[in-house]
């Protein structure tokens, strides 16, 4: 049979037994166990924001000290959001964007739900495509830190939903590292000299990874990809956010660090890489 007359399912599952060889069948195990959450209470009622222990992990991993000015370039729906607003200065401002209008909706939503008044107050949002927001002059050279967790392949949702599943074609790798670019790229114009990126994706693929952080340091001389002191941002995230029940252990890659849910008590998918402008 034509590779090209494969089902989705069948691709996909070739590509990442290719990407992760004996591995990939503890990985689908691992995606058919629940993610490992951890629960963010609201001062303001009894609702709680339950947000994968990885992605509060990759979030306290981007440096907030003396920052003025943050962005969170892709935010919905707020989880992330939520972790950077804890950590953030007392005088400290955070731009919250998302593309989609009701995305938008509910990340605005989460904020006034989950932040006292005396922080939500010092969110602003706003609902432009991140590719695009470098255009705005004012936004040039405007941030201290920039947190991009850019859309991806998102694999654990797709394997979890047979209509997207049957969809599957590794194009949608390339099409997806080509948008992760433009955002990337965009952020970094944004950044101030001694600002930070973390980037991240909940992605598997290579391309979507290093792959993307490779192209950016090609690109930008001024780009230098800095080690993080794991240990540490667990302790300061764990004193931080009570409750937590755990953060996960990360995997070294080229560039970043991935959580893998087969080795992190079902924790993940989730790959970051900090980034600093010289």
């Amino acid at each position: 049979m034509k590779k090209n007359n494969l089902s989705g399912d069948i691709l996909f599952d070739n590509y990442y037994s290719e990407l992760f060889s004996e591995r990939w069948e503890k990985l689908k195990e691992a995606f058919s166990l629940d993610p490992a959450y951890c629960a963010i209470e609201s001062p303001l009622s009894e609702e709680k924001y339950y947000i994968d222990a990885a992605s509060v992990l990759c979030a306290g991993c981007l440096p907030l000290e003396n920052a003025d000015a943050v962005l969170d370039m892709c935010a919905a729906p707020g989880g992330k959001t939520l972790v950077l607003a804890k950590r953030m200065g007392e005088e400290t401002e955070l731009l919250a964007n998302e593309r989609s209008k009701e995305r938008y909706c509910r990340l605005s939503k989460v904020v006034k739900t989950f932040l006292p008044e005396n922080i939500s107050n010092r969110i602003n949002f706003s609902c432009a495509d991140g590719s695009v927001l470098c255009r705005n002059i004012k936004n040039r050279s405007r941030f201290d830190a920039i947190l991009l967790d850019a859309p991806c392949s998102s694999e654990r949702h797709v394997y979890a939903e047979n209509k997207y599943l049957a969809q599957w074609t590794p194009s949608r790798i390339k099409s997806l590292s080509m948008a992760q670019w433009a955002l990337l790229s965009s952020a970094f114009l944004m950044l101030k000299e001694g600002g930070y990126i973390l980037y991240s994706t909940c992605a598997l693929a290579n391309e979507e990874n290093d792959g993307v952080i490779r192209r950016l340091l090609k690109k930008y001389e001024n780009a230098i990809v800095q080690d993080i002191d794991i240990n540490e941002r667990k302790a300061v995230l764990l004193e931080l956010i009570p409750g937590l029940p755990f953060l996960p252990d990360v995997e070294r890659t080229e560039y970043g660090y991935q959580v893998l849910p087969d080795i992190s008590e079902g924790a993940g998918p989730i790959y970051f890489c900090l980034v600093k402008k010289m």
